[in-house]
Parts: structure tokens; sequence; C-alpha cells
């Protein structure tokens, strides 16, 4: 779980978004003295996050790319925990969607806060199929028409694979993003994702 809260004061945060508006360009300044939290190795537990919670005043386009992508995936993930919760049969599916659930909730409504603060369009509507792990409209179909242990089964498959494209974009972000709460929310994610995928590979095996 993520251990350390955000520590940024709120004269920080207003120093930093002031230069934003008036710099030109010192929002996209990687050498800002912004600073931001280290994810912990565990996973992560956004409920410490408050969805208003603001970035630091050093971003680039990959923390834009990163926050934009993944709102809209972390949509599909909680929209298809939400299907868990009337259609599964197995006690660990269930417990594990709404984990998802509890995890992406809040971490949506964080990103939404920071491409806010960044002055960037907030994703709204729609799914853009060329990112990593995104179900199309007929696999969502597809998983919704099903119930008990064929949903269990089929759940696990596509959530894992949802999971695998989540990761993909949290390292591309860790590699080239600047921001950090961004490249935090990142590993944290990447770290919870890869620690649930382990989970509903065994989960596969006896279902």
């Amino acid at each position: 779980m993520l251990s350390n809260k955000f520590k940024i004061t709120v004269t920080v945060a207003a120093l930093a978004f002031a230069a934003a508006a008036c710099g030109g360009g010192a929002a996209t300044d990687a050498g800002s003295t912004a600073s931001g939290p280290t994810a912990s190795s565990s996973g992560h537990d956004m409920s410490a996050m408050s969805p208003t919670t603001p970035a630091g005043a050093a971003f680039n386009d990959a923390d834009v790319m990163f926050a934009q992508m993944m709102i809209p995936h972390h949509e599909q993930a909680v929209e298809m925990a939400e299907l868990a919760e009337s259609r599964a049969s197995d006690q660990e599916i269930k417990d594990l969607a709404a984990k998802i659930k509890g995890a992406q909730d809040p971490e949506i409504q964080t990103m939404k806060s920071w491409l806010t603060a960044w002055g960037k369009p907030v994703p709204s509507g729609g799914m853009n199929h060329d990112m990593p792990g995104i179900m199309s409209a007929s696999e969502m179909k597809e998983l919704e028409a099903a119930k008990g242990a064929a949903f269990d089964r089929k759940f696990a498959k596509m959530m894992i694979a949802h999971h695998k494209g989540a990761v993909d974009m949290a390292r591309t972000e860790q590699r080239d993003g600047t921001n950090p709460e961004a490249v935090a929310l990142a590993k944290a994610i990447e770290t919870a994702q890869q620690e649930e995928i382990a989970q509903m590979e065994k989960l596969l095996a006896r279902l």
C-alpha cells in the first residue's frame, strides 16, 4: 500500500499554481523544487489522497498523457468491478472486484484534479481502444451477459489483460514523466496491479 501521504503545503501549491499561470511555461519546468511522495513497494492506498490533492508544479507531456489515458482505463476497470457485485459466484472474485473499485475510484478523482490544476483537458466519454488492455464494447457486453462460474473466469481473464495494459502505461510514466506525484502513483499502480495479476492467475487455476 502507498505508505506516505502527500506533504505539499498549501503555500507551495499556491505559489506553484501562480507560477504556472504567470510564468508562461513554468509548469513544465522539470527543475521545479516541488516534491512528491514515494510509493511503497507493497502497493497503494489512494484513500489516503484527497481527490483535490494538488500535483507539483513540474510536469511534462508524459505526465499529462498518463493521466488522460489512465482515467478512462480505470473507469472501465471500475465498470467491470461493479458487474461482479451481482454476477460473480466466487467470493474471492467479489472481494477482489471490490478492492479494485475501492482503489481506482479515488485515483480517478486525483488524476482529474491534476489535469484541472495543469490546465489540461479532462477526458470524458468514449474509450480509446488503442490503449493497452482496454476491452472492446463487444467484450464488455459478453462480460455483462455472463453469470456465476462463467463470469468468474471471464472476469479474471479480462482483468488480467486490463491490468497488464495499466502496468505498461505505468512503466512508461515512470520512465518519461517528471511530476513527482504522477510518477509515484504510476509506481504504486504497477506494484499493486502486478500483485493482483498474480492473484487472478492463481484464481484461474482453480476456477
